[in-house]
């Protein structure tokens, strides 16, 4: 088996926003979908920590650590690009101006419901703006692995974490294909390279229907 590596999966995510998108890109995997935005197709990616306009990663020499995402990452600033208070940017995603958010995530269901502020017990919750975009943006999407580090499945039939938002998910992409929650089953939309049905099976929590 074979699939996706992290850079594929963010390319195979970038592929399905429309242009003229306004764009909020979570902390970890999603990030690296600003590196893989095709140049001249316009997408607007905004960062909950006040800024509209941003481009992808610095070259490390080009780092400037008063120009920081979300996630405390350097970043760029395309031409036009803003920036504007905290609380101008979270009235941007309460009212409902984020066309497609991509998000992390520890566990997804097949009823689009999405688990990833909190891994539990031992870990250290960290809600941030997830909540507020789970409920504001039009269109939210998850990359994440298809299994934990441990091997267990990511996608499953109901959530077994506290939830940060209830059938909000549109879209998964994993290292193993992509998926669209669909109630009581995922959908198998395309597989990564390698990658059988079986092998989805296999690592899924839940009913696929599909074959790609």
């Amino acid at each position: 088996m074979s699939g996706w590596t992290l850079d594929e999966m963010a390319a195979r995510a970038a592929a399905d926003i429309p242009e003229g998108s306004f764009v909020n890109l979570g902390i970890g995997q999603p990030e690296r979908v600003a590196n893989h935005i095709p140049p001249g197709f316009e997408i607007i990616l905004h960062s909950e920590n006040g800024i509209l306009g941003m481009g992808p990663s610095p070259d490390p020499e080009q780092e400037d650590m008063d120009l920081i995402n979300a996630g405390k990452k350097p970043v760029t600033l395309i031409p036009g690009g803003a920036f504007f208070h905290h609380a101008d940017s979270f009235a941007m995603i309460r009212g409902g101006h984020v066309d497609v958010c991509i998000l992390g995530a520890f566990e997804v269901a097949c009823t689009g419901d999405i688990a990833n502020w909190s891994s539990g017990k031992d870990g250290v919750p960290a809600v941030g703006g997830a909540m507020d975009l789970a409920a504001g943006a039009k269109s939210l999407r998850v990359i994440t692995s298809h299994v934990t580090r441990s091997g267990s499945p990511k996608l499953l039939s109901q959530l077994t974490l506290p939830a940060t938002g209830r059938g909000v998910i549109d879209r998964i992409y994993t290292d193993l294909g992509v998926l669209d929650p669909k109630g009581d089953h995922f959908r198998l939309v395309e597989m990564a390279p390698g990658v059988t049905v079986d092998d989805i099976r296999r690592q899924t929590g839940a009913p696929i229907e599909g074959s790609a």
